[in-house]
């Protein structure tokens, strides 16, 4: 155990969150989701809400500043509705740690998929709320003078 970094965190996406740069975009994908279709790289979080690991992650990963929508969700498909109760408890754990951080943008499901083959990692979690899904776009760490 580490001191002010959450137990949700394994020790493998620790380093994952490390491996990243500014730009590249992590996945936490919920129990549906086609992960190991989409991405070589592909950590598991069973068992794990993703608003639970949202808030493990996002004190030690800074937001993108730099794009318009660094945070991103699948838009339903033609049909489907939404529970607005999901991106609500997403956005709840986003303004805890990065408050300006803009709406939560949403994107076809296809688009989605695309982008979730070109991001650094899926995680898959243990989420099983419909389009619980949700794409994050780390940004520039901020640097403490010494």
């Amino acid at each position: 155990m580490l001191v002010g970094i959450s137990p949700l965190l394994s020790p493998d996406l620790l380093a994952l969150l490390c491996r990243m740069g500014h730009g590249d975009e992590i996945v936490l994908a919920d129990a549906h989701f086609p992960g190991e279709s989409c991405n070589a790289r592909v950590l598991r979080a069973d068992g794990l809400r993703v608003a639970d690991l949202l808030d493990a992650i996002l004190p030690l990963f800074a937001l993108d500043t730099y794009v318009e929508s660094p945070v991103l969700m699948m838009a339903p498909v033609p049909g489907d509705t939404l529970d607005p109760a999901v991106e609500a408890s997403y956005r709840a754990a986003i303004d805890r740690h990065w408050p300006a951080t803009p709406p939560i943008a949403r994107i076809e499901r296809f688009a989605f998929y695309e982008r979730a083959r070109q991001a650094f990692a899926v995680v898959m979690t243990g989420e099983t709320a419909k389009y619980g899904n949700i794409i994050l776009k780390k940004g520039v760490t901020p640097v403490k003078p010494l």
